[in-house]
């Protein structure tokens, strides 16, 4: 096992405890634990069996969701309707990233494209200065 007691190589997405111990895990009734399933405050995995597999982000969910419950005094409608804005936040804050992240890029190609632009002008020209004079040229006609 590895830290935080997950088997070597998951994560805390990774489903892996069976509902005996995610109710262990979480200090609910496993049967607490398969009504939320059934209303879809918490979805743990499901094994090709179609047994329950909890991740720890679904224990820490299973946690808050008492909280909310015990604590807060929130129905279970509201607790769900709570998980889905925080769901929006963490799926609109990473677009966010994503968002930030090309930007990025994009501000630095179009900083590469300047500079080879100013790189390739001619070196010979001269910048001439701007004057609010006008100069008219009449040559002189040739007989």
């Amino acid at each position: 096992m590895a830290f935080g007691g997950l088997p070597h190589g998951a994560d805390e997405d990774t489903p892996v405890f069976v509902i005996s111990v995610a109710a262990q895990l979480s200090g609910l009734h496993a049967q607490t634990l398969r009504a939320y399933d059934r209303q879809g405050l918490v979805s743990p995995g499901r094994t090709s069996g179609g047994g329950r597999r909890y991740s720890m982000r679904d224990i820490a969910l299973l946690r808050e969701v008492q909280r909310l419950s015990q604590e807060a005094g929130v129905n279970l409608a509201g607790i769900k309707r709570i998980i889905e804005l925080e769901n929006q936040v963490d799926a609109l804050r990473a677009r966010v990233a994503e968002l930030t992240e090309e930007l990025a890029a994009a501000y630095a190609a179009a900083e590469q494209a300047a500079a080879a632009v100013h790189a390739s002008y001619r070196k010979d020209l001269v910048p001439i200065r701007q004057e609010t004079s006008l100069v008219v040229w009449k040559p002189k006609r040739r007989s």
